[in-house]
């Protein structure tokens, strides 16, 4: 909304302040800056509001606002005096306002750093969350504006504001003066304002997604008059999954005497329906959709899932049609799935919702399943439903307008009946806030993520999110350190997350190989080791094998504690007559899951090749499987209770729509699956999945503390795709049990770092570049703003001629260096643009001539002289900041193992003492620090100090931008950098801080 010319000409409106915000209860509503224009919303608002909260606002009755009320209130200067509204629909239902004040009380102007602040939300919104959000943006404009604190009076019963000051997080005092309560709130974020702005986020997204996936009633706008078509498609899979609901046909050009379709009732608009409509799926062609909206808006629809194209995968045209879809939607307060969407589905028994154009839903299980592809949608509840593995939840998003991975991620970490979410992504809208909520939920359940377009350097047509631009090499190592099982693949995906979903975490890396193949278990052996699994020598049972050997051979490594996991591989075994029997699948299976049942918790998987129906068993076995208690106290899998509906059959691939989805059920939640536990059914391609055919109900009066038993087991057609799917759930195990206890940063790095004093040289030297891209520092700049962090950099005196070489080096002290710095030959070596331990004046002398003879002029070649380092192993720290990820801080070796064979770690910024240590011991070359062939070991502690030094630096100096150390010399003992290179310039927008709000892709 734009001021009008009566607005102050020397404050514009501040746009940046508007923003969409998801409220408590799963709803959206816009917060903006209120202007002259709003003088008739204002008192239509005040007329809605009750006179106890009047009177709580203004401490006497106060029935109406005068002319000079409305005024004061709808004109400000947005510095001193500052009004927010939160509108839904365009009108007002709730209002905050602060006016910068003096130490006495009275109206100011800066440097005046306090402002007395008041609220007032209409009585039918609150509860809702509503003043919650007020407060995170009128305090982040306030800080804005250099307010520090905010003053606020209110009565002592008004309990519901005390609350929200109370809540909030922030720094606070209370008094109790002339009869009201007197509240004081250093407005500075704190960790406990952060936590309690993201639990809450946390909390309202992951309600609006259950609100889509679990809704009471649900309308179709678009159903065809006759079969086929989009919309009669999705009312026909609605009604076939038995949707507990109301289920409405709506299409305006239906005949005025048609009362039902296919069962339902039939309706022109949703204004001929006497009762509320939760969901809305649209199916309407692109240029109806506005007006499907606009009726749904009206009529207090709370989500769509918008099936249309014609949006931002058509180009720019369309790209700004998506925007103004998702701009209509959440003025409503509505959210939307898609558009371009394949629809969602939702398995459980109290919603059973398939609202989109699988014909049938997936068998209930629980795995969650969000893809942004129609077609690998498609693909993937196919492959499910071969493996005979089910869903919890299933979203489709296409082309991600709203919803995305993030809300998702939001929904999954609390959803009881999800223990695995298995996401692909082509793009990522915010890359910092998925790293957080990734790395939460993690702690607590498998995430496992297929990421697509890793290569192109763009986004998939209609995702209009941030390019990153850095290699897809470190988003996986940034992926990984949060937790999330990256991998490359559908197929993986699905192969990972159905044995994360139906057995236990291993504990190590130890695997025990036993099978009827020779040659079977040796393939199996040597991908263990490809893998960086510790495989036991095959235990080989021979062709004559029966499946009571199976079973016996397997509780045998099931109660060896020598192995943390267990590979079975068979083939078909020999009969009688000396002919390959193809064998009875399913005794075969009965044999394994007795064997599991008796046996310790450690995961167990099958590599069969070409026996007939053990798969399809093991499928059966998972699908009739009792339900088992899950305790808090469990680090293992419990299998998931009863999947006894039929498995779908997905269709085919006819369209890139987005993919389908099973959400979780509706039922009350009882907050996030305890640590190690994860029980469901599983994946895609040819694995199964099988529960202990001899648990029983009764195991629900077993001892809670007592680990429950392995659940499924899965089956994989080759012995690669089993262990690499074994060697991801030992990895994320590992990650688990570190991240039990996370990492902290040393405090003795606070008592040698100047932050006040970089802060200050960082301001000057922005001061000097008006170039808003930045600049670079000199080699003396970039050393003093390093030292301020307790970085040294080795000083270099430039050399222009050999005179000035030999008095430099007379400066330092022999032995030196000489080397050039020229663009084109620094840290070239190899180009001999190095000479290193120069003895004397005779050998410097010496060294320079060769040096110019060969590569060039002195003014080419930028010589410069250097004391010389102990010797020790050459590395490179750098740090950088993405537009999209953030700040990284990488590591390897210098030369050749960084540069040509890209051998570089990453970690996100702020790294922990843990990070630093894993990131000096995550690059293939790190046996070189570690005394490699007999060399002896580095200081690695005062590397990761450095690493630790360099993280806080662009941390707490989002305005450094780019920071490269090399070489890093790490010696026996200790470290020298001999080479600095920094750049600032003003710090790019994250949009992972400040208050609550929704993205605008």
């Amino acid at each position: 909304m734009e001021p009008t010319p009566e607005q102050s000409p020397h404050h514009a409106y501040p746009d940046h302040w508007e923003a969409d915000v998801v409220l408590r209860d799963g709803g959206t509503a816009r917060i903006r800056p209120i202007t002259t224009d709003d003088a008739e919303r204002l008192v239509s608002f005040y007329e809605q509001v009750s006179d106890e909260s009047k009177y709580y606002r203004f401490f006497a009755p106060y029935p109406r606002l005068s002319d000079r009320d409305v005024h004061r209130f709808t004109h400000h200067d947005y510095v001193d005096r500052v009004g927010l509204a939160v509108t839904i629909g365009g009108e007002f239902i709730g209002t905050v306002r602060y006016d910068r004040i003096d130490d006495r009380g009275r109206p100011a102007s800066a440097p005046a750093d306090e402002a007395e602040v008041a609220f007032l939300v209409q009585d039918a919104h609150q509860g809702r969350g509503v003043a919650s959000a007020l407060l995170e943006h009128i305090a982040a404009v306030a800080r804005e504006r250099g307010i520090r604190r905010f003053a606020a009076e209110v009565l002592p019963a008004n309990n519901k504001m005390i609350k929200v000051f109370r809540d909030g997080g922030y720094t606070q005092r209370r008094s109790f003066e002339d009869g009201s309560v007197h509240l004081t709130l250093d407005l500075e974020p704190t960790e406990k304002s952060l936590a309690v702005q993201r639990g809450r986020e946390q909390r309202a997204e992951a309600r609006s997604v259950q609100r889509l996936l679990a809704p009471g009633s649900v309308a179709v706008i678009g159903t065809g008059r006759t079969p086929g078509g989009v919309g009669r498609t999705v009312l026909r899979n609605l009604l076939a999954a038995g949707y507990t609901g109301r289920t409405y046909a709506v299409n305006r050009a239906f005949d005025e005497g048609l009362a039902t379709l296919d069962g339902v009732p039939a309706h022109r608009s949703l204004g001929e329906i006497d009762e509320q409509v939760d969901l809305a799926v649209i199916a309407v062609p692109a240029h109806r959709v506005p007006e499907a909206v606009a009726d749904c808006g009206e009529h207090g629809v709370q989500g769509l899932v918008v099936l249309s194209a014609g949006y931002a995968e058509r180009g720019a045209e369309g790209r700004e049609l998506q925007r103004e879809l998702v701009r209509q939607a959440r003025s409503y307060g509505m959210r939307i799935i898609g558009p371009n969407a394949f629809g969602i589905i939702n398995t459980a028994e109290t919603v059973r919702l398939n609202a989109s154009l699988a014909p049938e839903s997936p068998a209930r299980g629980r795995i969650g399943l969000f893809t942004q592809s129609g077609a690998i949608g498609i693909a993937l509840l196919s492959g499910l439903h071969r493996r005979g593995a089910g869903l919890s939840s299933f979203i489709s998003a296409g082309n991600r307008a709203d919803v995305s991975g993030n809300d998702f991620l939001q929904y999954s970490f609390e959803d009881p009946d999800t223990d695995v979410a298995l996401l692909y992504l082509e793009s990522l809208g915010n890359p910092r806030k998925f790293t957080r909520l990734a790395r939460r939920t993690a702690a607590v359940k498998p995430v496992v993520v297929v990421k697509g377009a890793r290569h192109s350097g763009t986004n998939p047509p209609g995702h209009a999110v941030p390019v990153s631009r850095i290699p897809d090499t470190t988003v996986s190592a940034l992926m990984r350190q949060a937790g999330v099982i990256r991998v490359d693949t559908v197929t993986e995906m699905v192969d990972a997350g159905l044995l994360l979903a139906g057995q236990p975490l291993p504990a190590g890396p130890r695997v025990a190989i036993l099978g009827n193949s020779e040659s079977l278990g040796l393939l199996t052996y040597d991908a263990c080791l490809a893998e960086g699994l510790r495989p036991r020598p095959p235990v080989d049972l021979t062709t004559a094998a029966s499946p009571q050997d199976f079973r016996d051979a397997l509780a045998e490594a099931l109660a060896d504690g020598t192995c943390d996991a267990v590979i079975v591989t068979a083939i078909p075994w020999v009969g009688e007559n000396g002919e390959a029997e193809t064998g009875d699948g399913q005794v075969l299976a009965e044999a394994l899951t007795k064997a599991v049942a008796g046996g310790s918790a450690k995961p167990v998987a099958v590599v069969h090749v070409e026996i007939g129906g053990l798969a399809e068993a093991l499928a059966a076995a998972s699908s009739t499987a009792a339900p088992r208690p899950r305790t808090a106290a469990s680090r293992t899998v419990s299998p998931e209770a009863g999947a006894d509906r039929a498995a779908a059959t997905a269709p085919e691939a006819t369209n890139d729509r987005a993919g389908t989805t099973t959400p979780a059920t509706a039922t009350a939640r009882t907050g996030p699956t305890a640590p190690g536990t994860a029980t469901a059914t599983a994946a895609l391609g040819t694995p199964a999945s099988v529960t202990p055919a001899s648990v029983t109900p009764a195991d629900a009066t077993a001892d809670p503390e007592a680990p429950p038993r392995p659940g499924r087991i899965p089956a994989y057609p080759a012995a690669e795709r089993a262990v690499r799917a074994l060697a991801e759930a030992v990895k994320y195990a590992q990650w688990r049990r570190q991240a039990a206890v996370p990492g902290k940063i040393p405090e003795f790095l606070d008592d040698t770092i100047d932050e006040a004093g970089a802060a200050a040289l960082i301001e000057a030297q922005l001061a000097t570049a008006p170039d808003p891209r930045g600049r670079p520092l000199t080699h003396d700049e970039a050393r003093e703003l390093l030292g301020r962090y307790g970085i040294d950099v080795r000083p270099t005196l430039p050399a222009p001629d050999p005179e000035a070489a030999v008095a430099a080096a007379a400066r330092l002290g022999y032995p030196v260096a000489l080397k050039t710095t020229a663009p084109h030959l620094r840290h070239r070596a190899d180009l001999g643009g190095v000479r290193l331990d120069v003895a004397d004046e005779e050998a410097l002398r010496r060294a320079y001539g060769e040096l110019t003879d060969l590569l060039g002029k002195p003014a080419e070649l930028l010589p410069v002289v250097q004391a010389m380092a102990p010797r020790g192993v050459d590395t490179v720290v750098r740090a950088s900041i993405d537009a999209a990820a953030g700040a990284i801080l990488s590591f390897g070796l210098a030369g050749a193992p960084s540069e040509l064979l890209g051998d570089t770690a990453h970690r996100l910024v702020p790294a922990t003492d843990r990070d630093a240590a894993e990131l000096i011991r995550s690059i293939r070359a790190a046996p070189v620090l570690f005394g490699w062939r007999g060399s002896a070991p580095v200081d690695t502690a005062a590397l990761e100090e450095l690493l630790l030094r360099l993280s806080r630096l662009v941390d707490d100096h989002p305005e450094v931008v780019s920071v490269a150390l090399e070489p890093v010399v790490v010696a026996p003992q200790g470290l020298t950098v001999l080479g600095a290179s920094v750049r600032l310039a003003p710090p790019p927008a994250r949009s992972d801080v400040g208050p609550r709000r929704l993205p605008n892709y």
